[in-house]
């Protein structure tokens, strides 16, 4: 009679995350993500703000925790989008669940008042770009200061 061997199957623990899923505290490792969106110019700033809040309770709903709000402004855009030249940029860092993002995008998607948006998956949070612009402007104020006073 023929034997037949069946593959042996891996062990596997059920509700034990590997060891790099855990951080020192305890508390379940999610990834870290930056959501940028632009909002139409027609709304105002505090709308901006009210869209960005209902986001973050959605992020928090999910398990997840909005790290960092930043509201970059009205900027002008490279190209047309939906009839608008302009839009209102706004930056949320993430530490969620990909459920999380998931849900983020889908409502994203719905809202009208969303132009365009992209969440990217990052190691670790950098600084954000106009806070590195307002610093590099504060450092170079002196600077022309110095040489108003020499001529």
């Amino acid at each position: 009679m023929l034997e037949v061997r069946r593959p042996k199957r891996s062990k596997v623990r059920t509700g034990i995350p590997p060891n790099g899923f855990r951080s020192q505290n305890r508390e379940l490792w999610m990834p870290l993500y930056e959501h940028l969106l632009i909002a139409r110019q027609d709304i105002s700033a505090q709308q901006v703000d009210a869209l960005a809040t209902h986001l973050k309770t959605i992020v928090e709903g999910e398990g997840g925790k909005v790290e960092k709000q930043e509201y970059w402004g009205l900027r002008g855009l490279a190209y047309r989008i939906k009839k608008n030249r302009k839009g209102h940029y706004v930056l949320l860092n993430i530490n969620a669940p990909p459920k999380a993002i998931a849900e983020l995008e889908r409502q994203n998607k719905i809202n009208e008042d969303v132009l365009r948006y992209i969440s990217v998956k990052v190691d670790a949070f950098e600084q954000s770009a106009s806070k590195t612009r307002r610093d590099d402007r504060a450092e170079s104020k002196p600077e022309t200061e110095t040489a108003e006073a020499a001529q």
